[in-house]
C-alpha cells in the first residue's frame, strides 16, 4: 500500500468578503424602511382614557396631533401644573391654534387637503372645558376632521 505524503502546512483559505457590502446595504436598508421616526418631543403627560371604538389612520402623514395634559416635571416649574396645549414642539394657546391648521394645510399637497385630520389626544384628568375650546377653534378654522388619540406604543 501507497503512503501519502504531505508536502507542507495545510493553509486555511481566505474568507471571500466580495458580498459583505451588499449584504449590509441590505440590512440598512430594511431598517430604515422599517423604523418611523418620532415626528414630535412630548412636553405634556398624556394618559387617555379607555377607548370605546377603534379606527386605524389610512395616512399618518395626514393627521396632525394636539397633546394636551400637564407639563412634564421638568417644564413644570416654567409652566405650572394646570393643562397645557402642545403643537408641534412647543407649548401654545388656543388662539394660535388657527395659525398651526394653517400652517398643517399648506404643507400638504392640494389633493390630501381635504382628507387632514387633527387628532387630540388628551390626559384623561383634562377639564372637559379646555378639550371644548379646541374643538371650537378647529371648527372656526374648518378643520371637521377630529379624532380622539389613543395612546401610542
Amino acid at each position: 500500500m501507497a503512503k501519502f505524503k504531505k508536502d507542507g502546512k495545510k493553509e486555511v483559505p481566505a474568507l471571500n468578503t466580495a458580498s459583505l457590502p451588499d449584504i449590509v446595504f441590505m440590512i440598512l436598508m430594511f431598517f430604515m424602511v422599517s423604523t418611523s421616526m418620532r415626528q414630535t418631543d412630548r412636553l405634556v403627560a398624556v394618559t387617555p382614557p379607555q377607548a370605546s371604538e377603534i379606527v386605524k389612520l389610512d395616512r399618518k402623514d395626514l393627521a396632525s396631533y394636539i397633546y394636551v395634559g400637564t407639563p412634564l416635571p421638568q417644564y413644570q416649574s416654567q409652566y405650572g401644573t394646570d393643562s397645557r396645549i402642545q403643537l408641534n414642539d412647543s407649548f401654545r394657546t388656543i388662539d394660535e391654534i388657527r395659525d398651526f391648521i394653517a400652517a398643517e394645510r399648506d404643507n400638504l399637497s392640494e389633493a390630501d387637503r381635504p382628507s387632514m385630520q387633527v387628532s387630540i389626544k388628551a390626559d384623561q384628568n383634562t377639564r372637559m372645558g379646555i378639550i371644548t375650546e379646541i374643538k371650537q377653534e378647529l371648527r372656526r378654522c374648518s378643520a371637521l376632521r377630529i379624532m380622539y388619540g389613543a395612546r401610542e406604543k
